[in-house]
């Protein structure tokens, strides 16, 4: 298998001025992440889960370390990678196609070949019969769809998703996790997702990666073995039970320390 992106010994701190002191976020992260795989990140409340995805984006440099994508140093934000925020973060006056083409008038695309390109992934997110409706209109599941539509919109080679359905109510949270599902598989991405979720992680992904505490990092790497195409049913097995509960107890073993980490009594 092509490996797509890799972290080396990845840290991260930062200074607190009011404190004169210092954080350290991050500290020795390995992974590897191969072509086309769907890998979750999971760990307890501020182990730095979102701060890790922000140094793949090249949003924030690490302190030591390095990011490689297809053996190239991340040094900033590049059109190989994609991110899709918790937040839709739609602009409200233009309407879905005009959310989804925007990436590509700014690449400076042709109307023709933008509209065309765009209008493919709003059928492929399952917005179809709905390019002219504001985000004022559409329900937070759709809203996300038009933000996944806009991100693949521009051939990302890696999606790193922030806990992109932290947002949904239940039901629509298991909607969107089956629709992610059926469109990563006609998409062909290799995705780093973050999420609270176990469940989520589980089900979606092809490894789970635990975060210790603060400092964040690889805590255990849990191979989930289901095979694909999966449906939600999966979630009721045994099997998936007793990889969800192994999760569990890593993060929970953790959970104290982080708790008192984030300066809560």
């Amino acid at each position: 298998m092509k490996v797509k992106l890799e972290a080396r010994q990845i840290s991260l701190e930062y200074g607190r001025p009011a404190s004169n002191s210092r954080i350290v976020a991050l500290s020795g992260i390995d992974l590897t992440i191969f072509e086309n795989e769907f890998v979750s990140i999971v760990g307890p409340s501020g182990c730095g889960k979102t701060t890790f995805l922000s140094v793949v984006d090249g949003l924030m440099p690490a302190t030591s370390g390095q990011v490689l994508v297809d053996g190239v140093i991340v040094s900033r934000p590049g059109p190989d990678r994609a991110v899709v925020f918790q937040d839709s973060s739609l602009l409200p006056w233009r309407t879905v196609i005009g959310n989804v083409i925007y990436g590509l008038e700014c690449a400076g695309a042709t109307a023709a070949m933008a509209r065309e390109r765009s209008q493919h992934f709003i059928e492929l997110v399952g917005l179809s019969g709905f390019e002219d409706r504001y985000p004022y209109e559409l329900s937070g599941g759709m809203q996300q769809r038009v933000n996944l539509a806009r991100a693949l919109v521009m051939d990302p080679q890696i999606l790193l998703m922030d806990e992109p359905f932290a947002a949904l109510d239940a039901q629509t949270r298991e909607l969107m996790q089956e629709e992610l599902l059926r469109i990563w598989s006609e998409a062909g991405k290799t995705v780093l997702f973050i999420t609270h979720q176990i469940d989520e992680a589980v089900i979606l992904s092809d490894r789970v990666i635990v975060f210790s505490a603060r400092p964040g990092r690889v805590k255990a790497t849990i191979d989930v073995p289901f095979e694909r195409p999966r449906s939600l049913r999966l979630k009721r097995s045994p099997r998936f039970h007793e990889i969800e509960d192994r999760i569990w107890h890593l993060i929970q073993d953790d959970a104290p320390r982080s708790h008192l980490l984030a300066g809560n009594p």
